[in-house]
């Protein structure tokens, strides 16, 4: 664990807990593997440990195999008879994150993404205001990775150098119109939110960029 700033203040110690939103070719993951692990976190480790992360992309609900051309469904992409499901999933989440609130912890994707998702892809609305208010209670900040719309071609081709699953970039429409509702809601959010470019693809930057935000605003530290 990195040292408590200002030495000697107990209520100041790195705990902060991040919510990471954006449509696909954001480079969410990499940034939430770089807060996971950033210096000012944890500190300069001498060894490796489990990192706090979770992720609503979780493909974990399925009837058969899944495979990467058939992947499973998630609390992201659900039919609507998966309802019951993810509405479970997410008291879930939340209270093994309540029940470890005084840790750090990063979430790739959540409630945002599931709303969104479900609205351009359906045209179903589902209701997850009561997920904002929990997480908000937690002390949870939004991180909304936006991109420069021109740019998401070239981030696809960077995705195609290692994309197991190609199919899925193949209309930038969808992402770009999915931004723009991620938008309105992150706007509607009760949580402290930031949006940052991440056209740039600079990981490290982006990283610094969302600590440097937590600790104008105190949601970096411990919150008792």
């Amino acid at each position: 664990m990195s040292d408590i700033h200002p030495v000697g203040d107990l209520r100041l110690i790195p705990q902060p807990k991040i919510l990471l939103e954006g449509t696909h070719l954001t480079r969410k993951t990499d940034v939430a593997f770089a807060l996971a692990e950033h210096p000012d976190v944890i500190g300069h480790r001498m060894r490796r440990w489990h990192i706090p992360l979770m992720s609503a992309e979780w493909e974990t609900r399925s009837g058969a195999p899944p495979t990467k051309a058939n992947p499973g469904r998630s609390m992201i992409e659900f039919r609507e008879e998966d309802l019951d499901w993810v509405l479970d999933c997410y008291d879930a989440h939340l209270h093994l994150l309540e029940l470890h609130r005084d840790h750090y912890w990063v979430i790739d994707r959540f409630h945002i993404s599931t709303v969104s998702h479900q609205r351009l892809r359906y045209g179903r609305e589902v209701r997850l205001d009561w997920v904002d208010e929990r997480l908000r209670d937690l002390g949870f900040a939004l991180v909304h990775c936006w991109r420069d719309p021109k740019t998401f071609a070239s981030a696809r081709e960077h995705r195609l150098t290692y994309s197991e699953n190609p199919a899925r970039y193949h209309d930038l429409d969808l992402f770009v119109a999915e931004q723009a509702t991620m938008e309105e809601l992150v706007a509607k959010s009760t949580l402290p939110s930031l949006t940052v470019d991440v056209s740039d693809g600079d990981v490290d930057r982006i990283a610094a960029d969302v600590i440097a935000w937590m600790k104008a605003n105190g949601t970096f530290w411990w919150q008792p």
